[in-house]
């Protein structure tokens, strides 16, 4: 009854200047494939992501009309951070939908700011910030800051008192922390959840059923698992009257975990994955590479994947996600279902990325894999008839 996804694209006829920054490879497509997202079904579209300022504030303002004119909801980004936090809907004959889009990866002048009254607010995108702390012994806390200064490059340590060694020390906005068990903590920044938590609880009151969506790179132990800052951050958002949490950016799958009845999607992968068959790129993408003058964009994706032997050509996984379909009855989780879908693996650069359903033995792969991964949350996924099911507290 409505369908969304995180559009990672911009659409613009090179109007733009390019930022200095971008979220990769600069991404951009002709106005009039925005349509084709409509011709697949979409009704929403989740804007927030590290690629959303990648052709500078114009490049955005593009988009939003392109994407308007076509009649998608969009959310996410915005003249201000009011503008970009705010709760997009969609009216369907069922119900209504609220979509919120956020982000915690992105280039920092991709952030949406305020305005006090002297100044124009900053347009951007809706930021999820969190802060990362590194838990070191005392041995090894002592030997990192012994270094740094011996290198110049550390002050002093908080936490020192007459006699006291430090217990905390900032370095290249790293914070690192004497304690039991080395490890690292992350946390989402206060301001951040408590904002959207405002916005979520609004929509809530105004909708049937509410969507945040993240792009979130940031990973856990590995790259399957979600960050410790986001399941705080997701779980908040349901305790504020989020129906759905949905996770993009990671480009592989993680787990799903049903808190108090409601999914939380860790990351879905990719649906469509199209960032080879661009018309072009700016210098800032050639010159890291050390490519001279006059590379084009086939040369780049060869240099980029050493000819489609390392990065996202010969990784199985980018390749693989499902197509997630959750019932609601009320706002009750009543069915959940998994659609195994490929990307393409390994087929030609002009061909992959485009989403087809996969075949039993890829896609029994794939709900084994999701099965192994939303266990730690205690959800279960069983294989039934080519398609994934997870297990709800109704069935």
């Amino acid at each position: 009854d409505a369908a969304f996804t995180n559009l990672e694209m911009l659409f613009h006829d090179y109007e733009p200047y390019p930022s200095t920054q971008s979220g990769g490879t600069y991404m951009r497509a002709e106005p009039a494939l925005v349509k084709e997202l409509v011709w697949a079904g979409f009704d929403m579209v989740a804007r927030a992501n590290n690629h959303a300022n990648d052709y500078g504030v114009e490049g955005a303002r593009l988009t939003t009309k392109y994407v308007a004119e076509a009649g998608l909801v969009q959310a996410g980004v915005g003249d201000s951070l009011r503008e970009a936090r705010e709760a997009r809907f969609l009216d369907t004959d069922k119900g209504r939908v609220a979509l919120i889009s956020t982000a915690s990866t992105f280039p920092d002048p991709s952030r949406a700011g305020v305005s006090w009254g002297d100044t124009k607010a900053r347009p951007g995108l809706n930021p999820l910030r969190f802060r990362t702390t590194t838990v070191l012994t005392r041995q090894q806390f002592e030997a990192l800051r012994g270094a740094l200064n011996a290198a110049g490059q550390l002050g002093g340590g908080r936490g020192q008192g007459a006699g006291d060694a430090a217990t905390e020390m900032t370095v290249f906005d790293r914070r690192f922390v004497v304690g039991d068990v080395p490890g690292v903590r992350s946390e989402p920044l206060k301001e951040d959840v408590d904002g959207m938590a405002a916005v979520v609880r609004n929509a809530s009151k105004q909708a049937d059923y509410v969507i945040v969506s993240s792009h979130t790179h940031e990973g856990g132990a590995d790259r399957f698992t979600p960050p410790e800052f986001f399941v705080t951050f997701a779980h908040a958002m349901i305790d504020a009257g989020a129906d759905v949490i949905a996770v993009s950016g990671p480009h592989v799958l993680r787990g799903i975990e049903l808190y108090k009845g409601k999914p939380i999607f860790y990351s879905l992968a990719n649906f469509i994955f199209e960032n080879e068959t661009l018309l072009r790129q700016p210098p800032e993408n050639y010159e890291p590479l050390g490519m001279p003058e006059g590379s084009g964009v086939a040369d780049f994706n060869d240099r980029r994947s050493n000819n489609n032997t390392i990065g996202f050509p010969a990784d199985p996984y980018i390749w693989e996600s499902v197509i997630a379909l959750p019932r609601f009855t009320g706002r009750q989780l009543t069915g959940l279902k998994l659609y195994p879908i490929t990307l393409g693996f390994r087929k030609p650069r002009t061909q992959r990325g485009w989403p087809a359903f996969a075949d039993p033995g890829l896609s029994r792969k794939i709900i084994d894999d999701l099965t192994r991964l939303s266990a730690p949350f205690g959800t279960k996924v069983e294989l039934r008839d080519g398609i994934g099911i997870v297990v709800v507290g109704t069935e």
